[in-house]
């Protein structure tokens, strides 16, 4: 088992470790529901040392990443700017959901997932191939995403300097304090930063959250927290064999420039050309009871399957999202434990700062 550089901190913590990929991480801390609620409420903080930070530099560090993602980097002009995309196979499929953050035409910053991160590389390094980049995978690096409504004021409460640099940060820009990278950037729906860090500095900077009243939370709230905020999740809503489109992703696509040839994008134009069957939608379950994953969905257009599912603690309710045929609406029918149950097709985010909005 792999372990991030603040494994001691969550068994200090009363951390409840899990298997997640090959990674010992913390479930929750003694109560998910406890740590659902003080994100949305106050401020929470993440372990995200298991996802891996990768840096391209080069003379064609840009003309590489136009090629291996599908959103289109040129978009990037001022330092710091963060960019989410999807990197595709050649069928249209999806290798892995990212972030790219920009800090000139010759040097670039990727966040990827920790379960791809040995496939990711390797499938970045034989795409870099002819390209004059250097791609170098930042193992030493730790990270970790403070959430939450008060999460700003008390990350500079407990780190010097940031609120000098950071304090004017727009959401989805990142800016450099020292040796870290702190973006302002999370996976929960609610305000907050994630802060790229070396992993010797990773402990001291926990403890001095912890001091600020930054309450440590585990993967079973990061879950719950980004469900409700509609965030799809590599190998649920997207996989090798589904593509953005297909995925409710199509806004992270960029196919303006006809001459910027990125892989996949000749599939995704004959997929979008042919028009796909099915799309992501939300689901808020009619009754009681809770929606898992893989639970078959019957709508007004057929067949479809839930892909993540969940009990809401800031609505009290169950909610998923769910592969449905296109332009399925109104109310479905989940099979739970051999019974329909009735369900409300919407529109995601659920909640999003706290309100929710279905």
């Amino acid at each position: 088992m792999k372990h991030t550089p603040l494994y001691q901190a969550h068994l200090d913590a009363g951390g409840k470790m899990v298997d997640f990929g090959g990674w010992e991480m913390p479930l929750n801390y003694g109560s998910q529901l406890e740590e659902h609620n003080q994100v949305r409420k106050d401020a929470g903080m993440f372990d995200v040392s298991h996802m891996t930070v990768v840096d391209f530099k080069g003379s064609e560090a840009k003309k590489f990443l136009q090629i291996l993602i599908a959103n289109d980097v040129d978009k990037l002009k001022t330092p710091g700017k963060a960019l989410y995309s999807c990197m595709l196979n050649e069928a249209g499929g999806v290798v892995d959901d990212l972030i790219v953050y920009y800090q000139n035409d010759t040097d670039y910053r990727m966040v990827i997932n920790a379960g791809t991160t040995e496939k990711d590389i390797a499938w970045i390094e034989a795409q870099a191939q002819g390209f004059e980049v250097f791609v170098e995978p930042k193992f030493e690096l730790a990270m970790i995403a403070v959430q939450g409504p008060n999460a700003r004021e008390k990350v500079y409460q407990a780190m010097n300097g940031v609120e000098e640099i950071c304090g004017q940060l727009k959401p989805f820009n990142a800016a450099s304090v020292g040796n870290l990278l702190i973006a302002r950037t999370g996976y929960t729906g609610e305000d907050g930063f994630e802060i790229m860090l070396p992993e010797k500095s990773a402990e001291f900077t926990w403890k001095m959250l912890l001091e600020a009243g930054v309450k440590p939370c585990g993967l079973g709230a990061r879950d719950t927290l980004r469900l409700e905020a509609g965030m799809s999740l590599y190998g649920a809503e997207m996989s090798e064999t589904v593509s953005p489109l297909a995925a409710a992703l199509t806004w992270t696509v960029d196919l303006t420039d006809e001459n910027r040839q990125f892989v996949g994008r000749e599939a995704l134009e004959k997929l979008k050309h042919k028009g796909v069957d099915k799309t992501i939608v939300g689901l808020v379950l009619e009754g009681k009871g809770v929606i898992r994953n893989h639970q078959k969905v019957m709508t007004n257009l057929g067949e479809g399957e839930v892909t993540s599912g969940t009990f809401s603690p800031t609505m009290g309710k169950a909610i998923a999202l769910a592969s449905v045929p296109k332009g399925a609406q109104g109310l479905c029918e989940i099979e739970m434990r051999n019974k329909k149950v009735s369900a409300k097709i919407v529109k995601p985010p659920f909640v999003r700062n706290g309100k929710i909005l279905v």
